[in-house]
């Protein structure tokens, strides 16, 4: 026969079971709006029987652990995709960011100002003994030496922006790794006691997913057990336990482009994958990464377009009369030819400073007799060959404009399916690890209802037992 006191401790265990679980209830209810919180639910099993008259007779319900609901195959999925989404997302902006500094096409943009430059040529070609003319192939001269300027100098400082922007990851994926090795020691210490830290564990889980973006990780048991991970970035352990290693990126002191034999972690080389921080490394410059240093090869195409430019400018120029013996202001043919542009990259590149100061430097005519060195008035021929070079400079350009609208469409297009992707896993993990407001209300319901039963069983077997102690042995009063 059992205990008198048996049915009490059903009601009791039964009780105290489906209060935890009402309150892991309450739990999920309270973070449904928490980001990366994962939904918990209370385990319970039965207690174990005892032997009663040969049979195994049930003592009640005990809540055995609180599970976290959630899928590891999810997760590293899901950081697999995110160092994709963050390496493409970096490489868009800075492609969109050239885009929009070469501003094309548009009246503000380098086409414009060449075209303006040409169209000058062709007027002069008209007119060649025209001050105004010649004044207007100077200063549309001077407006192309500007803009090119002004794209070289524009990149100088997106590259000196991105050096700033790789600093600042570096430094956040350095302390998210910090923050993933102190919770690391506080996990282990409350495993070792038989403690359940799943708000620990869904806190690190966030700080994970955040350092997946920034660069490609891989998340391992640690070998001490107790909870702890370990993480590693590209090839190199970033938190190995309770240890948080740190990354370091160094500069080329001589090109100032990343040097990939100094992308380290504690000194050691490592190799980055993806990721958005390899992102920027990329397009702010890696030392012998060829295309894939975007800033640095579009800056190579625009010194090249513009010292093409001028030479071409130049060439012409040299085959040209000037305009000699008009009002005094050139009384003899300069000694050596005279160069319309002046420099040796996009970023210095000017009008002749002899051509600023006078006019008739600017070789609009041709001689007429081979040999001779002379040329008539109204004789506009080699500006009429300098207009004609056109063609050769636009086909330049508009190759360049075209590869880095190729580049930045393929970009967009990697950008977009890798959001899709994140979202779609994204949604996988929530409907497995999201807490659903109808469900836990369902839950709630169901409990309270057990709860009630319970409770009802302890408050019956208090009568039962009110009349067996209080009505016993009383026959007869």
């Amino acid at each position: 026969m059992t205990s008198t006191f048996h049915g009490i401790e059903l009601g009791k265990r039964g009780l105290s079971a489906q209060q935890t679980a009402l309150s892991v209830t309450g739990h999920n209810l309270s973070n449904a709006n928490t980001i990366g919180y994962t939904r918990q639910r209370a385990e319970m099993q039965a207690t174990p029987s005892i032997s009663v008259n040969r049979v195994q007779l049930g003592t009640g319900v005990e809540v055995t652990s609180l599970v976290r609901l959630r899928e590891a195959y999810l997760d590293a999925q899901l950081r697999g995709e995110y160092k994709d989404l963050g390496y493409w997302e970096a490489k868009s902006d800075t492609l969109t960011r050239i885009e929009e500094l070469l501003n094309e096409p548009t009246k503000d943009g380098l086409a414009n100002a060449l075209d303006e430059f040409w169209k000058g040529w062709q007027e002069l070609a008209k007119n060649p003994d025209s001050e105004a003319a010649r004044g207007v192939v100077r200063q549309k001269g001077v407006a192309v030496a500007e803009t090119f300027k002004h794209i070289s100098d524009s990149l100088d400082q997106m590259q000196d922006d991105l050096k700033n922007v790789i600093t600042t990851k570096t430094s956040e994926v350095n302390s998210i790794a910090s923050q993933i090795g102190s919770l690391n020691e506080q996990i282990s210490r409350l495993v070792a006691n038989n403690y359940q830290p799943n708000d620990l564990y869904d806190q690190r889980d966030v700080l994970i997913d955040q350092l997946s973006k920034l660069v490609n990780v891989k998340v391992t048991p640690n070998a001490k057990g107790n909870g702890m991970v370990d993480i590693s970035a590209g090839d190199g352990i970033l938190v190995s336990g309770k240890t948080a290693n740190t990354l370091g990126i160094d500069f080329d002191p001589t090109t100032g482009l990343v040097d990939p034999d100094k992308i380290t972690i504690n000194g050691s080389k490592i190799t980055l994958e993806s990721g958005e921080l390899l992102g920027h490394i990329e397009s702010f410059g890696i030392l012998g990464g060829g295309t894939k240093s975007t800033i640095p090869t579009m800056r190579d195409k625009i010194n090249e377009l513009a010292m093409t430019f001028a030479k071409a400018v130049n060439d012409v120029h040299h085959n040209g009369q000037y305009l000699i013996n008009n009002n005094g202001k050139l009384e003899t043919k300069p000694a050596t030819d005279v160069d319309f542009f002046k420099g040796t990259s996009a970023k210095d590149l000017v009008v002749n400073p002899d051509i600023m100061n006078n006019l008739y430097l600017i070789a609009a005519a041709k001689e007429e007799t081979s040999g001779s060195g002379e040329s008539s008035t109204g004789n506009g021929k080699n500006a009429q060959d300098m207009a004609d070079i056109k063609s050769k400079i636009g086909d330049i350009y508009r190759n360049i404009i075209g590869q880095l609208g190729i580049d930045s469409q393929e970009a967009q297009r990697m950008q977009s399916n890798t959001e899709v992707i994140v979202n779609q896993v994204e949604n996988r993990r929530q409907s497995i690890s999201g807490v659903s407001l109808d469900e836990e209300m369902a839950n709630m319901i169901k409990f309270q209802q057990a709860y009630n039963a319970a409770a009802r069983m302890v408050t019956t077997m208090d009568q039962c037992l009110d009349k067996l102690i209080n009505g016993m042995g009383r026959v007869g009063l």
